[in-house]
Formats: structure tokens, C-alpha cells, sequence
């Protein structure tokens, strides 16, 4: 036996019944078909892809939920992402789910995330032809900007990680874990920022929950586990206070904070840029001309312009519209 199949063999043993396995062919079809790694299950080897991709890297350099922020221990997308797949894992190890497969979900779930965060997401909704939606870029930037060829379930995972039930269990863990991970994360950073304090959250919802971020998470992971396998999903009061939480940072944090004092600059500088590539398509790099020859100018400029990260559009900006004499 190879140590693939050694592996394979473990999960059927270890596995519990809603588990999905490595093996499952419909689960781990691939658009292009290859040969079997001798080392690694299918979902290893994504998750291994994923991980390798230039996507990935740059991560580092993308909004969560601060524009720019100046200090060592404000989240980027990137730290959001590994922080996404601890708990995603967790929850998979306890209820013995596929850990490789709820991983390489919650790696790749944010591959496709666009400069600024969800401000640079809805300006790029809002003027690319073709809409544009976060998760659904994500399997995009796997498929065809990275060329990762993916297993369907892997892809189906990160699609579904915002707002859809995935078809696999792994698929709908990562959807809580992400939940889960922002908002207590959030939390966190705006309170380093001098945004909230712990005393402000709702009292309905720490007293549930907890009134640290380490109390809040153990609780929502409990409440997953503990939820069962029917429905993946919080324990009903766990949820009740949960949605209550998320309301709270939206109408605080997200939507109406000092936090979001540079989102016009921001969108400004995406729609210019946007704008400027839409006429000037043969300055486009080559791969994404090759894109605009397959579909059209506005996919390829919306590609090139999500894979951007926060510094290199700037930086571009810069360089195209403003003169030299005035740095």
C-alpha cells in the first residue's frame, strides 16, 4: 500500500459517518483529471496547493477590517484565514470530520478577497459587469487565475462559506468557523483601537457567550459540537446570542465607525483605476490579457484589480496618476 492509501484507510476507520472521505469520487473530482499522489489524499494535496499558491502570500497585505493599520497586531486577511482554520479544525478533529478537508476549505476561503476589504468587494460589485462576490472569486482565483485544479469539494466549501449550505459537513464547519473567527477577532482589534471596550458589548450576549474572546470562542465551538451532526450549526440560544453579537458589530464596527473613515478615498481609487485599465486594456499583463481574449475587458480588469493587495494598488495608483514632482 502506498501511504496515500494507508491514510485513506485510516479515515474509513476513523471517520464517523457523516465524514467525507478522501475517497469519494464525486466529492474529489477534479476539472482535469490526474494521477493519484503516492503521499497525500486528494484533500492534502489541496490543501498543500492552496497553501503554496501566490494568492495565499498575498493575503498578508489585504484589509480586514482596518485600512492600513498602523501597529504589529491588527488582523490582515491573512492571519483571519489561519485563524479561521484552527477553529475549523478543532471543530473537525472533535466531531471527526475530515480535518485536511475542512482546512484546505478554510485556507482557501479568502483567496479571491479584494483590496480593502469588503468596501473594495462592493465597489467592484457595483461597477464590474459581471458582479462581484467574494467567495465566488475565491474559486475563481483556485481555478483559473492560480490554475489549482481543485477537488469539487474544496471548491464547493469556499463558495459556500459566506451565506449557502456547503454538501459536505467540512463545507458548513468553515462557514461558522469564519463567523466565529471574525467576530470575535474584530472585537479585539477594535479594542486595541481605542473603537469599543469590552464593557460595551451587549450584556445579553457576553453573559451567554462569554466576556473574553478566549470565553466567546470555546463557547461557539462547544455549541457546534455539541450541536450534532444533523444540522451543523449553533445550539439555538448559542445562536440567539451569536446573531445578536454580529448585529451589534455591524451597526458599530462595520457599518459606522471611524474604522470606515477612509472608504470613500478607497472606492475612489478602485473606480479610477478600474476606469483607466478599461481603456488602456494593452497595459493589462499578459495573463490577464490573455483572460480579456477568453471573456471580455471588464473580467479581466476586475481580476487584475482583485488579485491586487491594499500596498500595490496604491502603489499603482500612484504611479499612474499622480506625478512624479509631487511624491
Amino acid at each position: 500500500m502506498t501511504l496515500r492509501e494507508q491514510y485513506e484507510l485510516y479515515e474509513k476507520n476513523f471517520l464517523c459517518n457523516a465524514g467525507t472521505p478522501s475517497t469519494d469520487p464525486e466529492l474529489t473530482r477534479r476539472t482535469k483529471s490526474e494521477e493519484k499522489c503516492t503521499l497525500r489524499t486528494d484533500f492534502q494535496r489541496d490543501r498543500d496547493r492552496i497553501l503554496h499558491s501566490k494568492a495565499f502570500r498575498r493575503l498578508k497585505h489585504k484589509t480586514q477590517v482596518f485600512l492600513s493599520p498602523e501597529g504589529d497586531h491588527y488582523r490582515t486577511r491573512l492571519t483571519h484565514t489561519l485563524e479561521v482554520s484552527q477553529i475549523a479544525r478543532t471543530i473537525a478533529r472533535c466531531m471527526r470530520l475530515n480535518e485536511d478537508l475542512t482546512e484546505a476549505i478554510a485556507l482557501g476561503h479568502d483567496l479571491g478577497h479584494s483590496p480593502f476589504g469588503h468596501c473594495g468587494e462592493s465597489v467592484l460589485n457595483e461597477i464590474c459587469l459581471h458582479g462581484f462576490r467574494h467567495y465566488l472569486h475565491s474559486v475563481r482565483t483556485a481555478e483559473v487565475t492560480e490554475r489549482l485544479n481543485l477537488t469539487y469539494a474544496v471548491k464547493n466549501g469556499i463558495e459556500c462559506h459566506t451565506n449557502r449550505i456547503a454538501d459536505t459537513p467540512e463545507g458548513n464547519i468553515v462557514r461558522l468557523a469564519d463567523t466565529i473567527a471574525y467576530i470575535n477577532h474584530d472585537i479585539e482589534d477594535s479594542i486595541r483601537a481605542g473603537l469599543l471596550k469590552e464593557s460595551d458589548l451587549p450584556a445579553e450576549c457576553t453573559d451567554i457567550l462569554g466576556h473574553s474572546k478566549s470565553e466567546r470562542i470555546t463557547t461557539l465551538v462547544k455549541s457546534v459540537i455539541e450541536n450534532g451532526y444533523d444540522v451543523i450549526d449553533f445550539q439555538p440560544e448559542i445562536r440567539k446570542a451569536h446573531d445578536s453579537l454580529k448585529n451589534f458589530m455591524f451597526q458599530n464596527i462595520y457599518l459606522n465607525s471611524s474604522a470606515k473613515q477612509e472608504n470613500k478615498k478607497a472606492e475612489n481609487l478602485i473606480k479610477n483605476l478600474y476606469n483607466y485599465f478599461m481603456e488602456n486594456t494593452d497595459l493589462l499583463p499578459e495573463e490577464y490579457r490573455h483572460i480579456m481574449e477568453n471573456s471580455d475587458s471588464d473580467r479581466a480588469v476586475c481580476d487584475y484589480i482583485a488579485g491586487m493587495t491594499d500596498k500595490y494598488i496604491e502603489s499603482i495608483y500612484s504611479e499612474i496618476f499622480i506625478p512624479e514632482s509631487w511624491k
